[in-house]
């Protein structure tokens, strides 16, 4: 029998039961489900709604399907269209006539907003979790690494020597910004909807705040119509993740491209790497290129929520029951990706002979070459232009910058800033690449790291066994 047998007493068509059932889907969000209702009967009981011996009744059914639903015995039925039907069925079931009042003042409109709210509390908090640990790989590569040196690219050729340190540091610095950012999305979805029934409210004698106490919400909602309508924290949160695996992707790229021959600056361990079927020499970055390829997956599940999002009417519509499967998958997917990801940057070799090598380019020492010229008065345009003419002879002849500068009366004094290693300590500026600015970035992304972790552990979460 369905929820709306008074209104629609027959069964309904084959093809539209199969259509309309999310319980393949809303099933992961079971625990949500039965913590939400426990605080619903917490909140019936202090309206008065239920005395004590029903609310006890309610308390120890809620219970015994949690346990049932944790232990996978708990059997569904063609029924259960969705998890809130299955479970409050089987309370009926286990309390007698009293699981008839488990929905009393509630709708499965507001229920499935709160629901989803707990589930994406929980998702930020497990994401997170894989960030930090990712961005502490990360810095303790980067502090491993000492004065290692290597090629900083842009276009994808080499620009400028860095230190591997603070290559490294740059991609721990982008991973705490997606920390900041699903952090600020948990402080905005940190609110209960619980109580604005199917659109309305009710007129019954409920007190959401109840509710919101026992979930761990910092507040209740302000607008009943908003409450049960409102993704924005899905939509959000949908983004977070998204971001994050551009930031993965790059991360991945780079891994792939370093692992190649044709770099040679890192070896990935066995452990995260894969062979060929066919071509028994092959050890493959399979790991990063799935990091690479997941970015395409969670932006196409955020577009595909935002599109079912746009032009919905107020207030709940059924097109929100196709909110849950790409928020689920984004936030799995991720928390796959940050924690292979963090195995491949902890067991990796970095091969910084190699690194060393190409960022002795001497032609990466260019712009200190100009600079040299700009402290002894020259306009650095004018600088620019004769150090560019300097590279252009020399690849035209087949030498070197440093060949080119040395035969130059008026600049060989400046050769030795193009001798391999000295251009790398030359970058002090603040936030800069060379030995005396990575103290402070060190001491520095230790802090941010230490605070997002202690955000983060403040995070509101359900009981294990609840």
């Amino acid at each position: 029998m369905t929820l709306w047998a008074g209104r629609l007493p027959g069964e309904p068509a084959g093809a539209a039961a199969a259509f309309t059932e999310s319980r393949s889907t809303d099933v992961a969000l079971w625990r949500c489900d039965v913590a939400g209702s426990l605080a619903h009967v917490a909140v019936l009981a202090r309206a008065g709604l239920l005395d004590e011996s029903e609310a006890t009744a309610l308390r120890d059914a809620l219970a015994a399907v949690r346990a049932e639903l944790a232990a996978g015995t708990f059997e569904f039925t063609a029924a259960d269209e969705d998890i809130h039907t299955a479970v409050e069925r089987r309370v009926t079931e286990l309390a007698g006539e009293v699981g008839q009042k488990l929905h009393t003042g509630r709708s499965r409109n507001d229920q499935v907003a709160l629901d989803l709210r707990l589930w994406a509390r929980e998702a930020v908090a497990t994401v997170l979790e894989g960030v930090l640990d990712l961005t502490a790989a990360l810095s303790g590569r980067a502090n491993d690494a000492g004065d290692a040196a290597m090629p900083g690219y842009t276009h994808l050729q080499r620009a400028q020597p860095v230190l591997l340190a603070h290559h490294l540091r740059a991609h721990a610095w982008a991973l705490l910004r997606d920390a900041d950012r699903l952090l600020d999305c948990a402080d905005r979805m940190d609110v209960s909807p619980l109580g604005a029934g199917a659109l309305a409210g009710t007129s019954l004698p409920i007190d959401p705040t109840v509710a919101a106490r026992e979930l761990g919400f910092a507040g209740t909602f302000e607008n009943s119509l908003d409450a049960v309508s409102d993704r924005d924290f899905a939509a959000e949160l949908a983004f977070c993740l998204a971001l994050l695996g551009v930031h993965l992707s790059r991360m991945g790229e780079e891994l792939v491209l370093w692992s190649s021959s044709e770099f040679a600056f890192v070896t990935l361990d066995d452990a995260f790497a894969t062979g060929s079927s066919m071509l028994p020499q092959k050890k493959n970055p399979d790991v990063a290129e799935l990091a690479r390829g997941t970015a395409g997956r969670l932006i196409g599940d955020l577009a595909g929520l935002l599109a079912t999002l746009k032009s919905l009417p107020l207030a709940y519509n059924r097109d929100l029951q196709e909110d849950k499967a790409p928020l689920l998958d984004a936030a799995s997917r991720t928390v796959l990706a940050v924690r292979a990801l963090a195995g491949c940057y902890r067991t990796c070799t970095f091969r910084t002979e190699a690194m060393r090598d190409a960022a002795a380019d001497d032609a990466a020492a260019a712009v200190d070459l100009a600079e040299w010229l700009v402290a002894r008065g020259v306009p650095f345009r004018a600088a620019h232009h004769r150090v560019a003419s300097l590279a252009a002879a020399a690849a035209s002849a087949g030498t070197t910058l440093r060949a080119q500068v040395a035969a130059d009366p008026e600049l060989r004094d400046a050769a030795p800033l193009l001798e391999p290693g000295v251009a790398v300590t030359r970058r002090t500026s603040p936030g800069g690449a060379g030995p005396a600015a990575q103290p402070a970035q060190r001491a520095a992304l230790s802090a941010r790291l230490e605070a997002a972790a202690a955000r983060a552990a403040r995070l509101p979460r359900l009981d294990p066994g609840g």
